[in-house]
């Protein structure tokens, strides 16, 4: 009896190192292998990887015209964009770094609000193992802690609890 195939969600997993100390080109670059993009929708209760979010080609920018004013898109459905990044330990692989950045984005008018710089930085820092999610709504936090711990018990249970509790609503 043959088992069903698990549903693969597209996370990024670590494959190699550039900077493992061969001393050419690349020592020092961040890897964007090891990072994956994480949209929380709440009012949808739906979480899901898109890495076209890497080149700001989600399903959720495609077809938008994104504005850098909050205030021009006041009908627009919330989106949190969290980077998360996978590192490797001794024991195994575990979530390392995550930021999030919001984006509304109503698709009647075709436009969006996001911070283009905002996200990049986010995207550094999460790269740089930093735990940035306090801009998040508690039913946000919930829903991504539910999607990580069901994505791999195993890379959650080894994350940091610095990454546990950032994620904790109560």
């Amino acid at each position: 009896m043959t088992q069903p195939k698990k549903k693969s969600i597209g996370f990024n997993i670590i494959k190699d190192d550039s900077t493992d100390g061969h001393g050419g080109y690349g020592v020092g670059a961040l890897s964007l292998e090891n990072i994956s993009p994480v949209f929380v929708c709440p009012s949808d209760e739906e979480v899901f990887v898109d890495i076209g979010a890497m080149h700001a080609r989600s399903v959720v920018e495609k077809g938008i015209k994104f504005l850098p004013n909050k205030d021009e898109v006041p009908n627009g459905k919330l989106y949190w964009l969290v980077w998360v990044t996978i590192d490797r330990k001794q024991e195994g692989p575990y979530y390392a770094g995550m930021t999030a950045c919001e984006m509304t984005v109503d698709r009647e008018i075709r436009r969006g609000y996001k911070s283009l710089p905002e996200h990049v930085n986010k995207m550094d820092k999460s790269l740089k193992r930093r735990i940035m999610v306090e801009e998040m709504d508690n039913k946000s936090k919930a829903l991504l802690r539910e999607f990580l711990k069901s994505h791999n018990e195993e890379i959650w249970t080894l994350s940091n609890d610095d990454l546990k509790e950032a994620l904790q609503t109560s």
